[in-house]
């Protein structure tokens, strides 16, 4: 049995795959070369996939997916079935994971983040970036490295600040924190693509 695109499908779904993949790599300002180091599928493949040279399998649009942080059906197409919901997929970045909770391209992203137990996130490294964030937390406690600030937030309590301040943010006290956040198109690039070491 194929492991592909089901081939019972219309033709036109999969022949609407590399276009789809395209633009929406390109509304995300991705370079071929910046979503291969992110999938670790070739340059030549993802090329290939967005021209049509390639057929559309569940091995190559999985993490394609991911690393957009989109369902797989958005992908391939399927048709809104009126449901609301969004139906978040998680991604794994950083030493935490993150659910998008938005589906529109542009303007400002929410995400659930989790960040784990333990301290998995290492010692504060800040780092700087164009954008703003906004952070709520829902449980545990939050520690927030803002420039010379040191703060720890508990349940309930929200902080923003613009990310051109060197920042870094993980678990005050080695125990899981979940956490509501709003990015900027600048900040969700950066959190989401970005590997410097230890950053948010």
């Amino acid at each position: 049995m194929s492991r592909g695109v089901d081939t019972s499908t219309d033709s036109s779904v999969l022949a609407g795959v590399g276009p789809r993949l395209r633009a929406l790599r390109q509304r995300r300002d991705l370079t071929l070369t910046a979503l291969s180091a992110t999938t670790g599928i070739s340059v030549s493949t993802l090329s290939r996939l967005e021209s049509g040279g390639r057929k559309p399998t569940l091995e190559l649009l999985l993490p394609i997916a991911r690393a957009h942080g989109v369902p797989l059906d958005e992908l391939v197409g399927a048709p809104p079935v009126g449901d609301p919901r969004v139906r978040a997929t998680p991604v794994q970045m950083h030493g935490m994971t993150m659910w998008p909770l938005s589906t529109q391209p542009g303007g400002l992203q929410a995400y659930k983040l989790l960040l784990p137990a333990g301290g998995e996130r290492g010692e504060p490294d800040q780092k700087t970036h164009e954008g703003y964030d906004w952070l709520y937390v829902l449980a545990g406690r939050l520690r927030l490295v803002l420039a010379e600030h040191d703060l720890v937030l508990g349940r309930g309590e929200a902080a923003e600040f613009d990310t051109r301040t060197p920042h870094w943010f993980g678990s005050a006290d080695g125990h899981p924190v979940e956490l509501l956040a709003l990015f900027s198109k600048q900040g969700e690039r950066m959190h989401l693509r970005a590997r410097p070491k230890g950053s948010a």
